[in-house]
């Protein structure tokens, strides 16, 4: 059994074995981010890796976007890549650790890279940093996989015991707007706090 620490992810990336960077926006979140009224939301992506995600948020006038990753390996690559990101907003440390309050937590490849033993603390730090009408938005990996992970799978039905218990789930659906390579392995999720 892994320590899924700091150093552990960072071994990846000095190794290159980042195979959950698809090295652009992945079309679930991004078409996601194109409905959003609200310019001033405060957002977060936890376990953000090289933080596509938000380049493109921040890019589309989300200003107030924050990434957090564990390793600062991907962080000093997004600092060099996205020079006028807010550097106050570029977090290292543990998402379990972490504190604040956040109108939107976007949730892409985090979930499915802690162990599954993991995932009701995740619900209930989720909780802890969203804000009163917050939400909790993204994909989740909806198959099992057959080898050891990160990543790690599971199933719709899973996923409704488990987050019915924490949030007003408004959508968990097969995703339909997949990258290909994924295609037919992911779920969309929208939960409310």
């Amino acid at each position: 059994m892994f320590d899924f620490d700091e150093n552990y992810w960072t071994d990846r990336y000095q190794k290159g074995y980042t195979g959950w960077d698809i090295g652009y926006p992945s079309t679930p979140i991004v078409q996601y981010l194109d409905q959003i009224q609200n310019k001033n939301l405060s957002i977060l992506i936890p376990g953000a890796g090289n933080a596509h995600e938000a380049a493109y948020a921040f890019n589309s006038g989300l200003k107030n976007t924050h990434i957090l990753d564990i390793s600062s390996i991907p962080l000093e690559n997004f600092k060099s890549n996205f020079p006028d990101f807010d550097r106050e907003k570029i977090l290292k440390g543990d998402f379990f650790e972490h504190s604040g309050s956040y109108d939107l937590i976007l949730e892409q490849t985090f979930f499915c890279a802690l162990p599954p033993q993991k995932r009701v603390d995740y619900c209930k730090k989720m909780q802890d940093l969203l804000s009163p009408e917050g939400r909790l938005v993204g994909v989740l990996f909806g198959v099992e996989f057959d080898r050891p992970g990160p990543p790690f799978g599971g199933s719709i039905e899973n996923y409704q015991d488990l987050f019915s218990n924490y949030f007003t789930i408004e959508t968990l659906e097969p995703c339909v707007n997949s990258i290909p390579a994924r295609q037919g392995t992911e779920v969309f999720v929208s939960l409310a706090h």
